[in-house]
Order: structure tokens, then C-alpha cells, then sequence
């Protein structure tokens, strides 16, 4: 009898610690339409809740749709659709603010050519404001990227085609989005600028890097600001090489410190690329290669967890077509674990986002055109 008790304690304790062991989810899908679901967008907000945008064709042109999790990704409500409008609803983006109020952002091609859109939540994704139109030019306002501050300050940049070719613009709001300061012009270059990706530091200052390619190859360039978006530095070259560098993403993870993550093509093929600096973008480290593989990688995201760890996901075509990686940092970006393939399918498996909730889990979205036609897919990381 000893015996038996003895053995069912050691495998309780044994399914306890299986139970309790850091590992992923299977993947779940979320979206079911007879549309492609495209360009996912993740946020978590401070009661672990995740919120997920993106756009869908299902209508009959791209809308801006919305689900939410209140158990951490185990259950989601029904599609929410955001966007009613006659042209392309694209490229959202999604960030939470101190007080968990949602903001969005979107590009839009309504008013005939393509304008950037905002609407907030702040009743957790239950109700949202009417979309509000926050650029009016003559020229292709395309791909916004948003970021809130520590004290609700919202930061947008996106590209804009006004000038005759593509430039990147900023603008701010300092009061949830009722009025947004006058966009400004952070580039004037000969070449293309685009891909814009915005953070804000620890005192509440955008961050923006872009790629562009005036000096007859595509580098990533940053910018920032120590005054909220007033004022900027010069614009400083993060790249460097033969090859062409897309797809920035950035991480600001403490007071100083910022990562900025993009793609190389100099090793033959697309690798991830990263590049710190701990004092607030005046030095930066050596660009480090952080894949090494024989296919091409794309489009890092990346996510900072409550206790300054550092996770970064992308896809990758290696295994004959693409699939989900991810890898983490806790020390900073200086050193790295290998990298963990998330996603097993025949489909094609693109474009991931990423979230850190309060808990320090994480949450990965992407779009899989294994159903036939893409779909949003989700998997999470418990601690």
C-alpha cells in the first residue's frame, strides 16, 4: 500500500511538473473566412487580455477585423469587423496604453488614394470610436506603424509618396487621439523611403528607423527624438553592406537601450540582422547576424517581456516553404538561444507578430495559406 502511494505521489508530481512546464501551444486558427486574412497585428494589455487585428477580404474588398482573448489565447470572441468602407482597408497596426485603452491604426484607400486611419477602444475592444482620418495629402499615405509612451502619448509614422517618391512622416497625439499634431517630414532623400517602424523610449521619445535606397542600395536609417517628437537628430546609416537590408523592427527595452532587427541579403540569401545602442541611439554596436541558414528569413517582430526579456519571431523557407522561428535574449540582445521552429505545415506559414503579456508569456500571430487561402493563426509561450 506504501508502495502504491508512494508511486502515485511521484506521478502526480511528475504530471504537475509536465503540466507546469514552460512549453508552446498547438497552434489554433482563428479566422475562418472565404477571404485571404492578411498582415496580423498582436497586443497584449495589462490584464493579460490579447488583442488581434488585421485585414480580411472576405467582404469583397480588405476590411479591418478584430478578435480578443480574456484567457490567455485558450478562447476568443467572434471576428469583430472595424472598417465599413468602399476601397482597401490595409496594413493595421495596434498598441495599448497604461490605462488599457486600444489604438489603431490603418492605411486606407477611400478617399482615392491611400490615407492613414485611426480608431480607439477604451472598453476593451467591446466598442470602438469611428474611424478618424489623421492625413490629408495629394500623395500614397501607406503601412503606419503606432506606439504609446508611458503617459498616453501616441506616436505614428508611415510613408507617404507626396513628394513624388516615398518619404517617411510622423505624427503625434498627446490626448488619445483627439487631435494629432501636423504631420512632419523625417526624410528627404532622392531614393525610395519606406517600411517605417516606430518605439518609444523609457522618457516617452519616438524612435524611427526606415529603409532606403538613395545610395543605389537598400540600408536601414534611424531617427529620433529627445524632446517627443518636436524636434529630431540627423539621420544616421545602421546598415551598411552589399546587400540589400529590409524590414526594420525595433525594441526599446529599458532607459537608453534599443535593438533595431532587420533582413540582409549580403550572405547570398536573407538573414536576420540586429544592431544596439545603450545610449539612446548616439553609439551603436556592430551589426550581428542572428540566422544562419541555407533559405531565406523575413520580416522579424519582436516583443519585450515584463522582466526585459527580449523575444524575436520571423519566417523562414529552409525546410522547402515557410515556417515560424522564434528566438530569445535575456541579457540585453548580446547573446541569443538558437532558434526554435514554431509552425509544421504544408501551407505557406508568413508574416508572424508578437506580444508579451504582464505574466512575461508570450503570444505569436501569423497568416497560413494552409486551409487554400491565408488564414490568422495563434500559439502561445507560457512561462
Amino acid at each position: 500500500m506504501k508502495r502504491t502511494a508512494l508511486m502515485l505521489a511521484v506521478l502526480g508530481l511528475f504530471l504537475f511538473a509536465q503540466s507546469a512546464r514552460a512549453d508552446w501551444s498547438p497552434a489554433r486558427r482563428l479566422t475562418w473566412t472565404s477571404g485571404e486574412s492578411n498582415n496580423p497585428a498582436i497586443t497584449a494589455d495589462s490584464s493579460g487580455n490579447i488583442h488581434v487585428v488585421w485585414s480580411d477580404y472576405a467582404p469583397g474588398n480588405p476590411e479591418i477585423y478584430y478578435k480578443k482573448s480574456t484567457d490567455a489565447g485558450a478562447n476568443w470572441t467572434l471576428a469583430k469587423r472595424l472598417t465599413w468602407t468602399s476601397s482597401t482597408s490595409s496594413r493595421p497596426a495596434i498598441a495599448v496604453d497604461s490605462s488599457d485603452g486600444l489604438h489603431l491604426v490603418w492605411s486606407d484607400e477611400t478617399p482615392g488614394n491611400g490615407e492613414i486611419y485611426y480608431e480607439k477602444s477604451t472598453d476593451g475592444g467591446a466598442t470602438w470610436t469611428p474611424g478618424k482620418r489623421i492625413t490629408s495629402t495629394s500623395g500614397h499615405s501607406f503601412d503606419p506603424a503606432i506606439a504609446v509612451d508611458s503617459s498616453g502619448g501616441l506616436h505614428v509614422a508611415w510613408e507617404d509618396y507626396t513628394p513624388g517618391n516615398g518619404e517617411i512622416y510622423y505624427q503625434a497625439s498627446t490626448d488619445g487621439g483627439a487631435t494629432w499634431t501636423t504631420s512632419k517630414r523625417l526624410t528627404w532623400n532622392s531614393g525610395l523611403s519606406y517600411e517605417a517602424a516606430v518605439a518609444v523610449d523609457a522618457s516617452g521619445n519616438p524612435q524611427v528607423a526606415w529603409v532606403d535606397g538613395t545610395t543605389g542600395n537598400w540600408e536601414v536609417y534611424f531617427r529620433n527624438s529627445s524632446d517627443g517628437g518636436s524636434t529630431w537628430s540627423p539621420t544616421r546609416r545602421l546598415s551598411g553592406t552589399s546587400g540589400g537590408s529590409y524590414a526594420p523592427s525595433m525594441a526599446a527595452y529599458s532607459a537608453g537601450n534599443l535593438l533595431v532587427f532587420w533582413i540582409d541579403s549580403t550572405p547570398g540569401n536573407y538573414e536576420v540582422y540586429q544592431k544596439r545602442t545603450t545610449d539612446g541611439g548616439t553609439t551603436w554596436t556592430k551589426s550581428q547576424r542572428l540566422t544562419w541558414t541555407s533559405g531565406d528569413s523575413w520580416w522579424p517582430a519582436n516583443a519585450v517581456d515584463s522582466s526585459g526579456g527580449l523575444h524575436v519571431v520571423w519566417y523562414d523557407d529552409t525546410p522547402g516553404n515557410s515556417e515560424i522561428y522564434y528566438m530569445k535574449s535575456t541579457d540585453g540582445g548580446a547573446t541569443w538561444t538558437k532558434a526554435q521552429r514554431l509552425t509544421w505545415t504544408s501551407g505557406y506559414s508568413a508574416v508572424p507578430a508578437v506580444a508579451a503579456d504582464p505574466s512575461a508569456s508570450l503570444h505569436v500571430i501569423w497568416m497560413d495559406d494552409l486551409p487554400g487561402n491565408n488564414e490568422i493563426y495563434y500559439k502561445r509561450f507560457i512561462q
